[in-house]
Order: structure tokens, then C-alpha cells, then sequence
């Protein structure tokens, strides 16, 4: 009898049957169907104001130079008429990367205001069902949350289901940056929970900077709640698929570069947020010094060695984590590429005990909190490795703040 185990055929059929796990997932859990955004209209009305406007008698900048452009034009103004470009365009300054951070924190501050606006006449709309006017009440409701005092926002856009990011900590002061880029179902109304907190990007940075005093009290550190992509909604198609992580990838690598100062970067990327990190790998600038994955599905490699980066790469996943059940592959654009705690992937594979699940990695008392803490301030001899004969720590040295140990 033929045997046809090490076939070419049966590795093809073993891939479409795998393919097909994942569409048995996709359709217990409701399907998303791939679309095509409209342009946000707000940011693009103010971009586009912006582009015709003019100072002191000269055109602006355009919006989408380098960051490093545009921070030596706003750095050309004086400090009333920075104040006067973020009231004139709040969302293109609150968005811009290059533009000093104070000045974004106060200029979105003037777009969520207005953005506050919009749904306080929504609530009461007439022509909109009760659905509507509901959904219009709950985005008045974190709008409202967004603008209480000491509350520092980095990015925002009111456009679809809304991105925001937030910073915790001084950013232009800190000597080390940490970066949370999340999952799906990822957007404004979401970026914050009051149950299950540490499920949500405001409760992941928060969480997150609390653990990196106490590793390092000395070390000035500041952490961002990136949720400033537009993320699948639900495990459908988007999810299963890389087209929502290309764009924040690109716009992941448009934050780092717009980063005040030359403090070292961590990211720690969860879920879907992986994927973003790995497709951004290649580009981002070389003072990303970490990537850290927990709950990953892929990060559209086969190998660590494939992301072309300098940075570290870190990799962890609870062993109740239900994203393990997931088929690690990539075929005709769908699934995202190799298992990252897989021992042939090539990331140091860090301990996630505690962590209780998919969305449990930002929990304070685990040890997947305690180590992204200890990366986030440099102490990478103080990780905590998944397995006792680990390489995790290999060539590391101690604590650094000041760059690459």
C-alpha cells in the first residue's frame, strides 16, 4: 500500500483543512465583511484647511512631511502662534506628528470639545432611531471621559468607530518610551472599560506605567495607549486577514518617528496588535528597542530573523490563552505566519503565569505585567523566562535607560 504521508498533496490538504478551522471559527463567531472606509471627513476638512492656510504671511507645511520637518516649524513659531494653529485646525495638530506634544494635547482637546458637540445634537436627532441616538449617548459619554482634567491625548479622530491614543507620564521628559498596541474591537468606544479593565488600551497603559515605577522608581518612564489605527471589528475576515494591520503599521511607525527626544522605545503589542508590530518591524526606526507579543496569532513571519529589525523580540502566551488553538500559518493572504513562543520562531519566550486567558496580560500580580515592566525600563535581567533552560536572556546585560543593553 502507497503511503502518501510525505506527499506534496496531503501538505497542501493538511493546509486547506487548517484554512478551514479557521473559517469554522470565523463563522461561529460572526463574520466581518471586508470594506472600504470613507475618508475620516473631519481630520480631512481640517488637513485640508490646514494646507491652504498660512502664517505670518507663508504657506504651512504640508501635513504629511517627516515629523522631523515639521518639529523644526513649529519650533520657528512663537508660543501664540502655535496656540493659534491649534484652534484654527485642532484635529490636523492634535494628529500631526512632528508638532510638539503639548500643543496635541491641547488641540485635542479643542477636537473632542467640538467632537462633544456633534453628539450632544445627535443624542436628540429626531431623524435617528433610538438605536442611533443610543450609540450618539455612549460616544458623548467617553468624549466626556476623554476631556476630564489630566487627561493627555495624543491622537484623536471622531471619523467611523474613532481612534485615540493617550500618554501616561511626561513623554518629552522620560527616559524610557513603552508603546500598548491592542486587538480587535479596538476603537472610541472601547478604549476604555470600567469592567475588565485591563482588557481595554487606557487600563493596559495605566496598569502598565504603575509596574514600571515600582521595577524602577528612578527610571522616568511615560506609556502610550496607542489605539490610533482603525482595528478589526470581531474575529471575521478583517481579523483573519493583514489589510487593517498594514495601515497601523504604517501609521505605528509614523508615531515613533514622530516621538519627542532619543529615549529608547518598547512596543507590547497584544492579540491582532502583534500583527501590526510585525508587519512594522522592517521600517521602524532603530530606537524601537524592544518588541514584546503576548497572545499573538502570527506576525506574518516564519522566523524572528525575518522581521529585519534590531530591536529585541519577545514573545509570551498564557497557557489558557485560546489564541493557541489558532492554526499558525499564512496561505492565499489569510491566517498571519508562524507561532512567536513556537522554539524555531527565534523570540525569547518570556513567562505569562498568572495571566488567566486571552485578555489577561495586563493584569496587575502576573508575571507578564511583571516582565513587560522589567523590559519597558531596561532591567532585562530581571525577566522572568517561560522555561528554566531558556535562552531568553541570552546576551543581555543589566539595566539600561540610555539605549540597547
Amino acid at each position: 500500500m502507497t503511503s502518501f504521508d510525505t506527499s506534496p498533496q496531503l501538505n497542501v490538504w493538511r493546509a486547506l483543512l487548517a484554512l478551514a478551522v479557521v473559517f469554522v471559527m470565523l463563522t461561529t463567531t460572526g463574520w466581518t465583511a471586508l470594506r472600504h472606509e470613507r475618508h475620516p471627513a473631519p481630520l480631512q476638512a481640517s488637513l485640508g484647511a490646514w494646507e491652504k492656510g498660512r502664517m505670518a504671511g507663508h504657506r504651512l507645511p504640508d501635513p504629511q512631511s517627516a515629523p522631523a520637518r515639521l518639529a523644526r516649524f513649529f519650533a520657528s513659531l512663537t508660543e501664540a502662534q502655535r496656540t493659534q494653529l491649534a484652534h484654527r485646525y485642532p484635529l490636523a495638530v492634535g494628529n500631526m506628528n512632528g508638532a510638539p506634544v503639548e500643543l496635541r494635547y491641547r488641540a485635542n482637546r479643542i477636537a473632542l470639545r467640538q467632537a462633544r458637540a456633534v453628539e450632544a445634537e445627535r443624542v436628540h436627532d429626531s431623524r435617528l432611531t433610538a438605536s442611533g441616538q443610543r450609540q450618539a449617548a455612549r460616544r458623548l459619554d467617553r468624549l466626556e471621559a476623554l476631556m476630564r482634567p489630566g487627561r493627555h491625548i495624543l491622537a484623536f479622530d471622531p471619523a467611523g468607530s474613532g481612534r485615540v491614543a493617550e500618554v501616561f507620564g511626561d513623554l518629552r521628559g522620560a527616559e524610557r518610551v513603552s508603546v500598548v498596541v491592542p486587538g480587535v474591537d479596538t476603537d472610541l468606544l472601547t478604549f476604555q472599560r470600567t469592567h475588565r479593565a485591563h482588557s481595554a488600551p487606557v487600563g493596559m497603559a495605566k496598569s502598565l506605567y504603575a509596574a514600571e515605577r515600582d521595577a524602577d522608581p528612578a527610571t522616568r518612564t511615560a506609556v502610550i495607549a496607542w489605539a490610533d489605527y482603525t482595528a478589526p471589528s470581531g474575529l471575521g475576515m478583517d481579523a483573519a486577514t493583514a489589510m487593517r494591520a498594514e495601515d497601523g503599521a504604517q501609521r505605528l511607525d509614523a508615531l515613533v518617528r514622530g516621538l519627542p527626544g532619543l529615549a529608547p522605545v518598547s512596543l507590547f503589542c497584544h492579540s491582532y496588535g502583534s500583527v501590526v508590530c510585525g508587519i512594522a518591524a522592517h521600517s521602524l526606526p532603530e530606537r524601537v528597542a524592544d518588541i514584546a507579543v503576548a497572545g499573538s496569532p502570527g506576525m506574518r513571519v516564519e522566523r524572528a530573523s525575518q522581521l529585519h529589525t534590531t530591536a529585541r523580540v519577545w514573545a509570551m502566551r498564557d497557557a489558557d490563552d485560546w489564541i493557541q488553538d489558532v492554526p499558525y500559518l499564512e496561505l492565499g493572504g489569510l491566517g498571519h505566519g508562524a507561532d512567536p513562543v513556537a522554539d524555531g520562531f527565534g523570540a525569547r519566550v518570556l513567562s505569562a503565569r498568572e495571566a488567566e486567558g486571552h485578555a489577561g496580560y495586563f493584569v496587575p500580580g502576573t508575571d507578564s505585567l511583571r516582565n513587560f515592566a522589567e523590559i519597558g525600563v531596561g532591567a532585562y535581567r530581571a525577566v522572568s523566562c517561560a522555561r528554566q533552560d531558556d535562552v531568553c536572556r541570552a546576551g543581555l546585560s543589566g539595566t539600561t535607560t540610555t539605549g540597547r543593553a
